[in-house]
């Protein structure tokens, strides 16, 4: 019999990314696998689902206000909306199990299947969101990304994409870095801040471009589509800096890659440990905290450094992050940590908990599917 799940994970990247792995995940298990994926209209996944394939069906959205306004007051009307749009998605697709990452979609996802169908909630970050807190008390298949995310989770890491847990980083090195017109045996660089880009990173890596390549780094730079208006001042050194507005093949920068200057999202931390590539932690200084907490388990384990947003700048790149890659022992020694601390088999492990709620759930007086 077909299993037919409902994905529910929309709003960011670090809410759809995972979601869609597992997607990949019981995709490969079962190509006749029927899969749904919650949204709405304001999230990502309007283009990253589709992207990857899966079906889309868009909810009203439900944000909590973090202050009181008069939204909050209109707040229960939204949410019964939501629960009832959702509720009619699982009884076009005939849902059997809900499985959810947090954000918007979530908890109306969750109070829609509770007493319905089986619940399964995966936490990616150290500090849950509102929705992952609720549906915690609704289901015992928990899971999550850091130990004790969630009361009473089962510790499985992230769920990455199929190419990022499987990447062979010494074997694709030469490959890469001809693909991103690098040279094939300079320490390399590599500046991310997610689709978007994030400013302090570019503005301190177009700050320090000039002197690390004349030190011989070279400097592969993810600016991010918004912003494509900063660029090197001075001369730059005779190794390439390359910068693109996206990178869509992130196997291979993190290949071409010895480090990486970057965020501190769940993913990213999950993904760059796994491949065993050391890193320069810059958490987003927002939020509650959960970027630095993402990123302390691997930095303790010898496999990344910390940096405060607030400390970056071209001097701060030149002075700490150079000397890590001019250092290649220091990089071997910091690569091993941080690949003793990655794990790659999430998504298989996310897997078995989904189809054992599934099997649970039939073997309840009254369940069936």
């Amino acid at each position: 019999m077909t299993l037919r799940v409902l994905l529910a994970g929309g709003g960011t990247a670090g809410h759809i990314e995972p979601a869609l792995n597992l997607a990949d995940c019981l995709r490969r298990h079962d190509p006749d696998v029927a899969i749904t994926a919650l949204g709405t209209d304001r999230g990502l996944e309007t283009r990253l689902v589709p992207e990857r394939g899966y079906d889309l069906r868009l909810i009203t959205a439900t944000a909590m206000p973090r202050r009181p306004t008069p939204d909050l007051v209109r707040l229960p009307v939204r949410v019964k909306r939501s629960i009832a749009e959702v509720r009619a998605i699982m009884a076009d697709v005939r849902a059997d199990v809900v499985v959810g990452f947090g954000g918007y979609v979530a908890l109306p996802a969750y109070l829609a299947a509770r007493g319905q169908i089986p619940i399964v909630i995966h936490e990616a970050n150290a500090r849950p969101g509102l929705a992952n807190r609720v549906g915690a008390r609704l289901t015992p298949y928990l899971a999550s990304a850091v130990p004790d995310a969630l009361p009473h989770s089962e510790h499985i890491a992230m769920p990455l994409r199929y190419t990022i847990a499987n990447l062979d980083r010494p074997a694709l090195r030469a490959q890469a870095r001809a693909h991103f017109g690098l040279a094939p045996d300079l320490p390399t660089l590599l500046v991310f801040g997610g689709s978007q880009g994030a400013r302090r990173l570019n503005e301190a890596i177009v700050g320090a471009a000039s002197a690390l390549t004349t030190q011989g780094i070279q400097v592969l730079h993810s600016a991010g589509e918004r912003n494509d208006d900063q660029r090197p001042a001075g001369v730059l050194g005779s190794a390439p800096y390359v910068r693109l507005p996206y990178i869509d093949r992130m196997d291979l920068a993190y290949a071409a890659a010895d480090v990486a200057l970057c965020r501190a999202g769940a993913m990213t931390c999950a993904e760059l440990a796994a491949v065993g590539l050391p890193a320069v932690y810059v958490p987003l200084p927002i939020g509650n905290g959960e970027q630095r907490l993402n990123a302390l388990p691997v930095v303790h384990a010898g496999g990344g450094l910390l940096i405060d947003d607030a400390a970056l700048d071209a001097e701060q790149i030149v002075s700490a992050v150079a000397p890590l890659l001019l250092d290649e022992q220091q990089r071997r020694e910091m690569e091993t940590a941080a690949a003793s601390h990655g794990q790659r088999d999430a998504d298989e492990r996310l897997r078995r908990l989904v189809l054992d709620a599934v099997a649970a759930y039939v073997r309840k007086p009254g369940g069936s599917r």
